[in-house]
């Protein structure tokens, strides 16, 4: 069984997701360019949103770090460890799990790349190093300027240019890196269990995603980004004195988006080791905080706290369907509707002629919640499949949502 969203939301003047020159992120879609929000974005957003409200428990969530072992050190030092002791056995610990892991001596130690790891892995990982105490302890420190291999000074031959060996890292306690990948199985972290990991040097660790999260585009079509020229004045300056004291700009657009996401329930409940409560509630903070939550993307400049207009869940069996193609052909206001009404009857009409070709008859239950009167939604009484499944409030939405997806709480 799949759970999908579909929703439209329109932002005020914003930059929610900027790229690397400090502009909104777009897309080319049907021959034109679109604001866009990307997936990477719209997951944080998500994840902060369950701790901000509460709706997952802090041991069933998990973070992403480069900074295991300093994590692992606090835990040992809760244990009652020596600071010292408990740092050094924790670099050592990460740095034979993961070979490649950079000790920057008196610096922070840090993986080569982001770990996402559940709360009870990290303590479980604490607790390995604790239970080997002894032998990390019997590890020899490495000095901290070892003289250069002379092997791998040498110029490479004429002919060889194969690059030497990096020098091998502590050698872990007997049986430490088996107990440790049988420890790391996803911690019944709801977000590691929404959207999965990669542990490039330990596959057997990774975790499939239960959910897939689209990027965001515009309905509209953006033409240009437009600039706020903006300045500064001194408050302290003297009154003679003339001129502003700082000035820039920041790039931003205003688009109306269509966002969509799957979730499939069966691999949720695998995530989370067969849990039928726990996959219930986090399917329902997932469903709260997707609708819900709003990247923070210079949101003290904007405050773009637009909430969605639409929003259309289905749970149904077969393959996942997103309504994109909607939208291949620009969304424009007119004297008929704006863009946000205009969006929504397009994706209405959309969905009425893609419904009975490719899943009308496999759909169990769909919902509508948004802001506006049926009249104002659909003038005329125009045919519409959304308009017979429409709640009247959010809460509404989701409670029919969770009852055919869950039943009397089981999962699906």
């Amino acid at each position: 069984m799949r759970i999908e969203i579909h929703v439209l939301q329109n932002f005020a003047p914003s930059n929610l997701n900027r790229d690397d020159t400090g502009s909104p992120k777009d897309a080319d879609f049907g021959g034109y360019k679109r604001a866009r929000v990307s997936s990477q974005c719209l997951k944080r957003a998500i994840r902060e949103y369950f701790k901000e409200e509460k709706l997952i428990a802090p041991e069933h969530l998990g973070d992403r770090t480069k900074r295991l072992a300093k994590a692992v050190a606090d835990m040992l030092m809760r244990k009652g460890k020596d600071a010292k002791d408990a740092d050094r056995a924790a670099r050592l610990a990460v740095s034979t799990f993961l070979p490649k892991s950079v000790d920057e001596k008196e610096k922070e130690h840090k993986s080569p790349y982001l770990l996402f790891l559940g709360q009870t892995e990290i303590e479980r990982f604490a607790s390995e190093v604790e239970k080997n105490w002894e032998a990390f302890s019997a590890i020899p420190s490495e000095p901290e300027n070892p003289p250069p291999d002379a092997e791998a000074t040498k110029a490479p031959k004429r002919g060889r240019g194969a690059k030497p060996k990096p020098p091998e890292g502590p050698k872990p306690p007997e049986g430490f890196d088996k107990a440790i990948e049988k420890l790391l199985d996803g911690g019944k972290a709801a977000d590691i269990a929404l959207f999965g990991r990669m542990l490039a040097d330990k596959p057997k660790n990774n975790v499939d995603a239960a959910c897939q999260v689209a990027h965001s585009i515009s309905t509209n079509a953006i033409h240009s980004m437009e600039m706020d020229y903006y300045t500064a004045v001194d408050d302290l300056k003297p009154e003679d004195t003339a001129g502003a004291d700082m000035i820039g700009t920041v790039e931003f657009n205003s688009a109306c988006f269509y966002r969509y996401a799957n979730l499939d329930i069966g691999q949720l409940l695998v995530n989370l080791q067969g849990d039928a409560d726990l996959t219930k509630k986090t399917a329902e903070a997932f469903l709260k905080a997707f609708v819900l939550a709003v990247p923070s993307g210079k949101q003290n400049t904007f405050a773009a706290h637009n909430p969605p207009s639409l929003v259309f869940i289905t749970v149904r069996a077969g393959s996942p369907l997103s309504l994109t193609n909607a939208f291949v052909q620009p969304v424009r206001p007119d004297h008929q509707g704006d863009l946000i009404l205009n969006s929504v009857r397009k994706l209405d009409r959309y969905y009425g002629i893609f419904a009975p070709q490719y899943g009308d008859k496999d759909r169990s239950e769909a919902a509508l919640w948004c802001q506006f009167t049926d009249a104002e939604l659909w003038p005329n009484e125009e045919a519409s499949l959304l308009k017979a499944f429409r709640k009247s409030t959010w809460d509404a939405t989701i409670s029919a949502v969770a009852a055919k997806a869950f039943g009397d709480g089981g999962a699906a």
